[in-house]
């Protein structure tokens, strides 16, 4: 078995289709302080799919409707423009990706676990003032460097995954034991050659160790998010341990845990909007 390092993992980076253009379009523009509905409704009907997806949400009986919504500017109205910005995000890059095949691997339940992390993102971020979609975005992709380490080098990924058998470890401590790096560093240069915002590169990079680094409220946010989607069993297959809370990180987040556990409490209502990503 050859070795691997972490510059051939990101040369690899390049190999990866592309997210189309009107993808790329749709997200800068919802990164705007100010969106116009109509402009938002144009770009998405420029994807049939991610349009279909909008629709069917928009009619599902969690909203109970008592007509069909049939237009995309509808459907906007219906979910509010803040909702529909972090789904519309989260169904693009999900259905981007799903066309990556990883025999043997259980890319639902990695998807499960990603929307759940970002679903607990956007929450911490509402309470705490913070911008929802970079939380959003950065929960999603914090794991995604397991994805593609196990779509574009499978063979290495399995020695990783027997290593955390055998040693009953975290996966993040197996990738370094057998790789020399780990998923954290994978993720952030995909966040970076897709011009992500810079806050999103560096909140993945760090969230096993924030601990590790200067105060960064994203980087904080994201790991108590990866911890409240174990606690909350939004499951990652091969991934079952519950992180560790970093005190550090708690105590600069400042949240109580009386609040703790109503954004539990609020995150696990919301479990319908992961499963309309991965639908």
């Amino acid at each position: 078995m050859s070795e691997i390092t972490l510059q051939m993992v990101v040369a690899d980076l390049d190999q990866l289709p592309a997210l189309p253009e009107v993808v790329q379009d749709l997200m800068a523009y919802l990164q705007r302080s100010e969106v116009d509905v109509g402009q938002v409704a144009y770009r998405i009907a420029r994807d049939p799919a991610l349009a279909a997806k909008l629709l069917r949400v928009a009619n599902s009986s969690f909203y109970g409707l008592q007509r069909q919504v049939a237009t995309i500017p509808d459907a906007l109205t219906v979910l509010g423009l803040r909702a529909a910005r972090t789904l519309i995000i989260g169904a693009a890059v999900v259905t981007h990706f799903q066309t990556l095949v990883v025999a043997g691997y259980d890319q639902r339940a990695f998807w499960l676990h990603s929307a759940g992390t970002a679903l607990c993102a956007r929450a911490l971020a509402r309470e705490l003032g913070t911008n929802m979609e970079n939380s959003f975005t950065a929960g999603l992709l914090h794991d995604i460097g397991r994805l593609i380490l196990a779509a574009r080098f499978p063979e290495k990924y399995r020695s990783v995954m027997a290593y955390r058998a055998e040693h009953d470890c975290y996966p993040i401590e197996a990738e370094q034991e057998v790789l020399g790096f780990d998923h954290t560093q994978i993720g952030a240069a995909l966040a970076v050659r897709w011009k992500f915002p810079a806050e999103i590169a560096v909140a993945i990079a760090n969230h096993h160790n924030p601990m590790d680094i200067p105060a960064n409220s994203l980087v904080d946010l994201i790991h108590l998010a990866d911890v409240m989607a174990h606690v909350l069993e939004f499951s990652g297959g091969n991934d079952d341990l519950v992180p560790c809370l970093s005190d550090v990180a708690w105590n600069r987040l400042g949240i109580g845990w009386v609040e703790f556990k109503r954004l539990l409490g609020e995150v696990d209502a919301q479990r319908d909007e992961a499963e309309w990503m991965l639908s």
